[in-house]
């Protein structure tokens, strides 16, 4: 079992909150230019797979397993410091995040309109 903890996401949120992180993160590593791009086939073929009419096993089930293990595989495979770059990023917030305005920070002032 200790094995399969590198695979898993981090964190302690909820299967949904890890399932969109995850795919969040392999967004981001994919557009990264740092990454080869062969690494970046995994995840596209695994996403082929889930619209294919193939299916192993129980049809939601192999689906799910195929995204799963592309996703992790791909993770694996690009390089730690830029996977954890971005893991970084996206528990700060990302790109989105909202800038919080202290009332501190905020001055009233007169203003006058030129003609």
């Amino acid at each position: 079992m200790q094995y399969l903890q590198k695979f898993l996401p981090p964190g302690g949120g909820g299967r949904v909150t890890d399932f969109l992180n995850q795919f969040r993160l392999t967004w981001r590593l994919i557009r990264d230019s740092r990454v080869n791009k062969l690494y970046k086939l995994i995840p596209l073929a695994s996403l082929l797979y889930l619209i294919s009419p193939l299916d192993f096993a129980v049809p939601l089930l192999d689906d799910v397993a195929v995204l799963w293990l592309g996703n992790s595989i791909f993770t694996e495979l690009c390089p730690p410091d830029v996977v954890e770059e971005h893991r970084a990023a996206l528990e700060k917030g990302g790109r989105r995040a909202q800038i919080k305005i202290d009332e501190g920070d905020v001055m009233d002032a007169d203003y006058k309109e030129m003609e």
